[in-house]
């Protein structure tokens, strides 16, 4: 039986995509993401050295507040400290939302998703266990949507080319041996709605996204690519959506520790032509 998520109305724009902006162009998305450690959002640097940031819900607030289009809480410890997902954080998070919430980590079985609808999620993201039993996105995807089933891919190359780049598991812990490309476009055959790449080379780093590995995912899926990992300036998401070809771009530390509002970022953008979902 569908779980009660599964019937409830979806937050506004929750579940369809990009939107038109007023020139007709699809908006690009901005994404607050909430890296949660034993119920509090921690940042690290290429998924290690991880320093307390704050509260997941009151964090969540802010940032929806502040003008971003989507949260994504991803508890980074669920699976490789052998859990399931801390559905009381997504719970308190999800309560006072109105924008779409993504919730990943520690989501092993529909029975997992479904407890996380329940909780609040509009969306869930899968990655570690997705690896594992490719037909896990099969089963989110028939019971809720593809609409609804992100799957996360975390994704390291070094000096070698953007095509070589390796899918990585258990919080960044464990070498696949896959392409990363390669498991894109699986993921997308299995009713994936939406790619999170994470560069794991540029996560923490405020380096600047991984432009060349987000376009070559981009260019091998048709579903939208979050590019996660590296932001540390304006120009970065500028570059990730133009020369990235990025759908939409996920940040932490500059939102958590106050170093770019969320509403001065997307007036940057605007004035440099990219579409955003405005007024923020």
């Amino acid at each position: 039986m569908p779980s009660e998520r599964s019937q409830r109305e979806p937050r506004e724009s929750a579940l369809s995509g990009d939107t038109p902006s007023a020139n007709g162009r699809l908006t690009k998305r901005i994404i607050a993401c909430l890296d949660v450690d034993a119920g509090r959002v921690v940042k690290g640097i290429k998924f290690q050295q991880l320093r307390d940031a704050g509260d997941p819900a009151d964090l969540a607030q802010l940032h929806a507040n502040a003008g971003a289009d989507e949260i994504v809480l991803l508890d980074i410890t669920a699976t490789s400290g052998g859990r399931k997902t801390l559905v009381e954080t997504v719970r308190r998070a999800a309560a006072h939302l109105f924008i779409p919430f993504t919730v990943g980590g520690g989501i092993r079985t529909l029975e997992d998703a479904a407890q996380v609808f329940d909780a609040g999620a509009d969306k869930v993201s899968v990655n570690s266990a997705a690896v594992a039993d490719p037909s896990l996105i099969e089963q989110i995807a028939g019971r809720f949507g593809s609409q609804a089933v992100i799957v996360a891919i975390d994704a390291k190359r070094g000096t070698n080319a953007p095509e070589s780049a390796e899918v990585y598991i258990a919080g960044g812990r464990k070498a696949t041996g896959r392409n990363a490309l390669e498991w894109a476009r699986e993921a997308e055959s299995r009713g994936a709605g939406e790619i999170l790449l994470t560069s794991m080379d540029r996560d923490g780093t405020g380096a600047g996204f991984d432009c060349g590995l987000t376009a070559a995912v981009a260019q091998a899926v048709a579903i939208p690519v979050i590019a996660s990992g590296g932001a540390g300036n304006a120009a970065h998401f500028i570059d990730v959506f133009t020369a990235g070809k990025a759908d939409a771009a996920l940040a932490a530390s500059i939102f958590h520790f106050g170093t770019h509002a969320v509403a001065e970022l997307k007036q940057t953008l605007l004035a440099a032509g990219i579409p955003m979902r405005w007024p923020c």
